[in-house]
C-alpha cells in the first residue's frame, strides 16, 4: 500500500492562513487534494495536521474533503507522520507532501514512487542533489523501513520538523535515488509563501481549469511563459 501524507498548518509564518485560501471557489487545499487524487500510484491520502486549537479549521476542512485526519504536536511534523502510518499499518511505502503546493502534479508524484521502487532504494526525490523541477512540484517517496528508523532515532528539532533529513543526511546508511527532468524548470516558482505566489496560482486555475482540470506542468509552464512575455 502506498500512503500519502499532506502536512499542514494555519500558522504559516510568511502568509498565515494560506492552506484555507480561496482559489477559484474552493479552498487551496482542495484543489490540491482534487489534482492528488488523480494518482494512480497513491493507496490512500491522508491529511496530517497539528492540535493546535488554530488547526481545527484545517482539520474540519480535511474531513469536508471526506480525507482521513490525524493530528499531532505541531513542530514534531515527523510524530503527525508517525500516526498517519499508525492508522494504515499495512502501508509499505510513504509519500510525504505539503499543503502549500496546489499546482501538485499526479504525474510527478506516480514517477517519483515509480522511481523508488525500480531503484529499490530506500528514499527518492525530486529535488536533490540537484533541483529540475519547479518549486512546488516537491515529492518525496520513502520505504516504511527507512521512515520507521527515522520516526524512532530522530532527536534534532530540525529533523523532527522537516521529518526527511534524517534519511537523505545519511546516504552511508540509506539508499537514495532522485527524479530529474529536462529541460530544467528550477528557475519557476509554483509553491505559495508569500501573497504574489497566491495570485499566481489563481491565475493559472482560472486561465487553465475550465478548459482543463487536470492540467499539467508543461501547460502551467507556458502559460507561465506567455504571461512573462506578455509583461515586458
Amino acid at each position: 500500500m502506498i500512503l500519502g501524507v499532506i502536512q499542514a498548518r494555519m500558522s504559516s509564518s510568511r502568509l498565515p492562513g494560506k492552506v484555507l485560501a480561496d482559489v477559484l471557489g474552493q479552498p487551496m487545499i482542495g484543489r490540491q487534494i482534487e489534482r492528488l487524487r488523480r494518482s494512480r500510484r497513491l493507496d490512500q491520502l491522508v491529511l496530517a495536521t497539528s492540535l493546535d486549537a488554530s488547526d481545527d479549521a484545517v482539520a474540519a476542512c480535511g474531513e469536508t474533503l471526506d480525507l482521513k485526519v490525524v493530528r499531532g504536536p505541531l513542530a514534531d511534523v515527523l510524530g503527525r507522520f508517525a500516526l498517519a502510518l499508525d492508522a494504515f499499518p499495512q502501508t509499505t511505502t510513504l509519500v510525504r507532501l505539503t499543503a502549500d503546493c496546489p499546482l501538485a502534479d499526479w504525474r510527478v508524484v506516480d514517477a517519483v514512487i515509480d522511481r523508488l521502487a525500480e531503484s529499490g532504494c530506500d528514499y527518492a526525490n525530486n529535488t536533490m542533489p540537484e533541483r529540475t523541477f519547479p518549486h512546488g512540484l516537491d515529492v518525496e517517496a520513502m520505504t516504511v523501513g527507512a521512515f520507521r528508523a527515522a520516526a524512532a532515532e530522530a532527536t534534532e528539532a530540525y529533523d523532527r520538523e522537516h521529518v526527511t533529513p534524517f534519511i537523505y543526511r545519511q546516504p552511508d546508511r540509506f539508499r537514495l535515488a532522485t527524479l530529474s527532468r529536462q529541460p530544467s524548470l528550477a528557475h519557476l516558482r509554483w509553491t505559495v509563501d508569500y501573497p504574489q505566489d497566491l495570485d499566481f496560482v489563481r491565475h493559472v486555475y482560472g486561465a487553465l481549469h475550465a478548459a482543463d482540470p487536470d492540467f499539467g506542468t508543461e501547460a502551467i509552464a507556458a502559460l507561465a511563459w506567455n504571461s512573462s512575455k506578455a509583461a515586458t
